[in-house]
C-alpha cells in the first residue's frame, strides 16, 4: 500500500504545491473576495473601532506548523472589516485609491509567473510591456520622444528620484548651496524628499499661496532673488498639479516660464491630478503640464489601480539614466545602443522590482482609454455637484471650490471666531462619519479647520454623492437643534 499524497503537493518538496492545491486555493480566495466586492456599496466607509485589540490580538512568535489555507483566509477577510473601505463608493477621504480587480488579476499572473523585468534582457517582452506602459503616460501629458521614466511605488519615491535626478543635472557634487522652492500646500513627500535626497530643511523654501491656494509667482521671484544674491543657487521649482489638502493647480505655465528663465528644474507633482488630462477640463486646467522637466503621476490614483502603483515621467530620458546608472560584473548585458529598449534598473532606484506595469497595461488593454477619461469626467461633475449643494446649505462655507475633484469647506457662522468655527467644523466632520455611509477627512488651512470631500474612486457614482449630502445636511440639523 502506497503512501497517500500530501495535499500540498510533493512531501518532500512541500513548498511546491500540487496542480490540485493551486486551483483550491484560488477558488476558495475567490469565494471570499467576490462577496466582499460586491457587498462594498453596503460595507461601512470606515470602521477601526476596536482596532488597537485588533491588532495587539494578532500579535504571535513566528508559527513552527502549518495551518490550513481555508482557516486563513477566513482571518484575513475577518481581520479586513476593521479598516478604511479604500476601495468602496463612500470613500471621499485622503486621495481614494480604486483597486480595479482587473488589476488584482494581472498581480496574480505576474506574481506567478514571477519574471524580472528591471533589466531589458531577462524578459524582453514583459519589459517592454511596460516600456508601453511608461510612453501611454508620455503621450497623455504631451511629453517628447525623447522622454522616459518608470514605475514605482507610489508618488513619494517618484518625488525622491526627480529630486535626486534634479539635483545630479544641475548641481555639482557640493550641492549643500541648493535651493527648493515649493508652494506651503505642496505634497509633505516632496519635503521628505528633499531631505532624503540630502539637502537641509533650511534650503526648502515654502513659498505663500493666493486665494485659491495656488503659489504665489510674485513671491517665487522675490525669493529666488534674493537666494541668489546671498550666495545660494536655486535650483529646483516643484509645482502642484493636485494639492491634497484643495485640489489646487499652480500655474504651471508661469511655472515653466521661470524656471526657464532662472535656468532651473521644473518638477510637476501629479500624482493626484495628472491624469485628468484624459478629460477636455482636465487638459485646461493642466496646461503647462508638459512643460515640467519631470512630473510624477499615480496610476493608483486617476487610473483606479490598487495602492502600490506610481510613477516618474523625464521630458529627457537620458537625465534618468545619467542620475541612477551604475554598474556591476554580475549583471546581465545593458542595453545601451537602442533607445527604445528599457533597462529600468538604470533609470531608477530600483535593481530588485516587482513586473508592476501588468496591472496597468491589462486594464487600458481591456477597455481602450477612453473608459478611464469618462469615469474622471464623471469625478469632476460630481465634485461640483456636490459644491453646488453644500452652497445652499445655511452655515456653511466653501473655501476651495473644486479646481479638480476635492472641495474644502467649514461650518461658519457671523460673528463665530476662528476657534468656534473650528469646534462646529470638527463636529460636523465626526457627526457625518458617525452614519458610516461616507468618510471624509478634515485639514488645516492657515489657523481653519475644513472638511475634505474628494471625488475618485470608479465606483463612486451620484447616489453616493446624494447620501454624502443627506448626511451633512441631517447633522447640521441636529447640531443647530442642539444649540437651540
Amino acid at each position: 500500500m502506497t503512501d497517500r499524497p500530501s495535499p500540498l503537493g510533493n512531501p518532500e518538496h512541500p513548498l511546491e504545491l500540487s496542480a490540485h492545491t493551486m486551483r483550491a486555493m484560488v477558488e476558495q480566495a475567490m469565494a471570499r473576495i467576490i462577496p466582499h466586492i460586491e457587498s462594498l456599496p453596503d460595507q461601512p466607509a470606515a470602521d477601526t473601532s476596536g482596532g488597537e485589540a485588533l491588532a495587539r490580538s494578532l500579535r504571535e512568535p513566528i508559527p513552527q506548523q502549518g495551518q490550513p489555507f481555508e482557516t486563513l483566509f477566513d482571518d484575513i477577510f475577518r481581520i479586513t472589516r476593521t479598516s478604511f473601505t479604500a476601495s468602496g463608493p463612500g470613500y471621499l477621504a485622503y486621495i481614494p485609491g480604486g483597486g480595479l480587480f482587473h488589476a488584482a488579476v494581472a498581480d496574480l499572473i505576474a506574481d506567478a509567473i514571477n519574471r524580472y523585468v528591471g533589466v531589458w534582457a531577462a524578459a524582453p517582452g514583459l519589459a517592454q510591456l511596460e516600456a508601453n506602459v511608461i510612453r501611454w503616460f508620455c503621450d497623455m501629458v504631451g511629453y517628447p520622444a525623447s522622454a522616459g521614466g518608470f514605475l514605482t511605488s507610489g508618488g513619494s519615491l517618484a518625488n525622491l528620484s526627480a529630486v535626486v535626478t534634479a539635483r545630479r543635472t544641475h548641481l555639482a557634487d557640493d550641492f549643500l548651496r541648493g535651493t527648493i522652492y515649493t508652494s506651503n500646500q505642496v505634497h509633505h513627500s516632496v519635503l521628505k524628499a528633499a531631505l532624503l535626497a540630502g539637502f537641509p530643511t533650511g534650503n526648502i523654501r515654502s513659498v505663500p499661496v493666493d486665494e485659491d491656494f495656488r503659489m504665489r509667482l510674485d513671491a517665487l521671484a522675490d525669493r529666488i532673488a534674493v537666494d541668489r544674491r546671498e550666495g545660494y543657487q536655486p535650483f529646483l521649482v516643484v509645482g502642484s498639479a493636485g494639492t491634497t489638502n484643495t485640489g489646487a493647480v499652480d500655474d504651471l505655465t508661469a511655472l515653466a516660464d521661470i524656471a526657464g528663465r532662472e535656468n532651473m528644474w521644473f518638477h510637476a507633482d501629479a500624482a493626484y491630478g495628472g491624469f485628468f488630462v484624459l478629460t477636455d477640463r482636465g487638459r485646461q486646467r493642466l496646461a503647462g503640464l508638459e512643460r515640467a522637466d519631470s512630473l510624477s503621476l499615480d496610476p493608483h490614483k486617476g487610473l483606479f489601480v490598487p495602492y502600490g502603483t506610481g510613477s516618474l515621467l523625464v521630458r529627457d530620458r537620458e537625465l534618468l539614466a545619467r542620475a541612477h546608472g551604475v554598474s556591476a560584473d554580475y549583471m546581465p548585458a545593458i542595453q545601451h545602443h537602442d533607445d527604445d529598449l528599457v533597462d529600468f534598473c538604470e533609470i531608477s532606484p530600483e535593481l530588485s522590482r516587482p513586473f508592476r506595469g501588468l496591472r496597468v497595461w491589462l486594464p487600458i488593454k481591456m477597455h481602450g482609454i477612453d473608459v478611464f477619461a469618462r469615469a474622471l469626467d464623471e469625478k469632476l461633475d460630481l465634485s461640483h455637484w456636490i459644491t453646488d449643494q453644500l452652497e445652499r446649505v445655511d452655515g456653511l462655507e466653501i473655501l476651495a471650490r473644486p479646481q479638480l475633484t476635492v472641495t474644502a469647506f467649514r461650518v461658519m457662522r457671523p460673528g463665530w471666531s476662528v476657534d468656534e468655527a473650528n469646534s462646529a467644523t470638527r463636529a460636523l466632520l465626526d457627526a457625518v462619519n458617525r452614519r458610516r455611509r461616507v468618510y471624509l477627512t478634515g485639514t488645516m488651512l492657515d489657523e481653519r479647520f475644513v472638511i475634505r470631500i474628494c471625488v475618485l474612486s470608479f465606483r463612486t457614482h451620484q447616489d453616493r454623492m446624494e447620501m454624502c449630502l443627506e448626511d451633512i445636511v441631517e447633522a447640521m440639523d441636529d447640531m443647530t437643534l442642539e444649540r437651540t
